[in-house]
């Protein structure tokens, strides 16, 4: 351990490490458009971004079908700075804490707070409760728009589900966008022939992040 410490402490203080990202990192979608598939959820948000509201979005859907990005670029488009509570995370202490942050004005060059809330269906019951009149205009949170993900919402009691628009994610309809997503990917990253990027989304049963992570595996070897 020691010869670790005195390794990195021979760094330069400026020197950094060129690290490449994943994939699913590095072509993220920044606009609510740049999706594939989802049109009546891309549909809704754009309208969304051109009139927006203090208001609440459930988006819910199997894993790796865009919540979370989906959230982020949503964020991006309305200049939005995010809170970002991770799943695990969300506690009735932290709703407060976020809640005090938002009442303070957004930082220079942003015109909004965008809460960011992870697997909602995680957190307790009395979390849930908890953000019940920040979502029915009781207590409202000037320009804060918050954004929930969960993989189902069965377990959610109606009186949270009600205070939000719910917005299904999927991957039906998405095998031709994610395709020709994987096809452009690939071309940016290797001059080698294309693998069958259809084969390989219908191998991910839809899921953009694991066709992106099946496709890198392809790169490595190719």
């Amino acid at each position: 351990m020691a010869t670790q410490c005195l390794m990195f402490a021979e760094l330069e203080p400026d020197a950094t490490l060129d690290f490449p990202v994943p994939l699913s990192d590095k072509y993220k979608p920044e606009r609510v458009a740049d999706f594939a598939g989802l049109s009546e959820v891309k549909k809704v948000l754009a309208g969304f971004v051109a009139r927006p509201i203090n208001a609440g979005f459930l988006f819910y859907g199997p894993a790796g079908s865009g919540k979370t990005s989906m959230a982020y670029a949503l964020a991006n488009e309305l200049q939005g700075f995010v809170h970002h509570v991770r799943a695990g995370d969300c506690s009735v202490k932290t709703i407060n804490d976020t809640v005090f942050s938002c009442w303070h004005c957004a930082p220079p060059g942003y015109k909004r707070h965008v809460v960011i809330v992870d697997e909602i269906d995680r957190s307790t019951e009395a979390t849930q409760y908890s953000l019940l009149s920040y979502l029915d205009g009781t207590e409202t949170v000037p320009d804060t728009v918050w954004v929930f993900t969960s993989n189902e919402i069965d377990q959610l009691p109606a009186k949270f589900t009600s205070r939000c628009r719910s917005m299904k994610f999927g991957n039906y309809g998405i095998q031709e966008d994610a395709a020709a997503l994987l096809e452009r990917v690939w071309k940016s990253e290797s001059d080698k022939p294309v693998p069958n990027c259809a084969r390989i989304i219908k191998d991910a049963l839809g899921n953009v992040r694991a066709a992106l992570m099946a496709l890198e595996m392809k790169l490595y070897a190719a």
